[in-house]
């Protein structure tokens, strides 16, 4: 596997015109390099970014600044019929499995357009790739003829993972693929997503906020806190122990095994910070049992404290510069 990232993300940030205040900041100067074949699971809790962040990538929605590369291309320049071929390159897999299939449409119609539009591929063509596709995620080639309404839930999120993999894209983005599934369901779509990462060597990252669920299936995690990135690191070094204080506390809250019997529930102080109104310094600060005074009037930049870990704090958890744990990338570790 190339050592060379197949996306770099470099000082992308998204912000919402304000009523009658100032810019909304969702997503905040996020510098990001996924290399080809790695899966990065993206944490935090509701609101902090994680979402939007996904779809800016993508450019279903528009950064206001920053720079996004696909093996080297700039996407933020594309525009018009470059930009739809680009496309076809970045695939996502939504939240919603009944509303993000059109109601009217044909299964085999859905999961052939991007082949037809964004691969200019045959009607043929597409058929027989639908028809693959659709083995490949546990359904039977003939539902194809049937539409969206005539299956559940779970059926519906595998025939919206059949339409991502349809033109073969070298990046997918599964925004929370599995929250609005039973929980007996669930496990079959994480578990169908692990096996295509692992056979297809996909390239992805997974938005959710079950760390369960993350630590299945990434290689690395990325932790957000009000639209920044404040930790990153290879799966094994976070599970092993987190370096943010935020980090911590999300996971404390994991049922074990994933919670160390040693390590109590943490409950952060107070609610998210409004992003139109972001607390000077650290971000975090207003709700960090480790703050200090450096910590409110200084905001610290995401910096690597250990091989393959970034922390965005002044008073990381781990001691800076000690041996991580293994460096898993792409399913291989170093």
């Amino acid at each position: 596997m190339s050592a060379v990232p197949l996306l770099q993300v470099s000082g992308l940030s998204v912000a919402y015109s304000g009523r009658g205040g100032p810019p909304v900041q969702a997503v905040r100067d996020v510098d990001l390099e996924i290399v080809e074949g790695e899966t990065v699971g993206l944490v935090g809790e509701s609101g902090c970014g994680k979402s939007t962040l996904g779809r800016a990538i993508l450019r279903i929605t528009e950064p206001t600044a920053g720079s996004i590369k696909l093996l080297g291309l700039e996407l933020t320049s594309l525009r018009g019929r470059l930009l739809r071929r680009a496309r076809a390159d970045l695939q996502m897999v939504f939240q919603d499995p009944f509303s993000s299939l059109n109601p009217r449409r044909r299964i085999a119609d859905i999961i052939a357009e991007p082949l037809l539009r964004g691969r200019g591929a045959s009607r043929a063509e597409a058929a027989e790739t639908v028809a693959g596709l659709l083995e490949l995620v546990g359904l039977d080639r003939d539902a194809g003829r049937r539409r969206p309404h005539e299956f559940s839930g779970g059926q519906r999120q595998r025939i919206g993972i059949a339409r991502a993999l349809a033109p073969s894209p070298r990046f997918i983005v599964a925004d929370e693929p599995v929250s609005a599934l039973d929980v007996s369901i669930q496990a079959q779509v994480v578990n169908l997503l692990a096996d295509l990462a692992q056979e297809r060597g996909l390239t992805m990252v997974f938005i959710s906020h079950d760390l369960g669920v993350v630590r299945h299936l990434a290689d690395r995690v990325a932790v957000m806190y009000l639209g920044e990135i404040i930790e990153l690191a290879s799966r094994d070094t976070f599970f092993a122990g987190p370096a943010h204080p935020y980090s911590e506390a999300l996971l404390s809250a994991v049922p074990t095994p994933e919670r160390r019997p040693d390590r109590e529930r943490i409950v952060l102080a107070g609610e998210l910070p409004d992003p139109a109104y972001p607390p000077p310094g650290c971000l975090f600060h207003t709700r960090c049992q480790y703050a200090i005074p450096r910590c409110r009037s200084e905001p610290p930049l995401l910096r690597q404290i250990q091989r393959g870990r970034m922390v965005r704090c002044h008073l990381p958890l781990v001691p800076e510069h000690a041996p991580a744990a293994t460096i898993t990338t792409g399913g291989t570790s170093e």
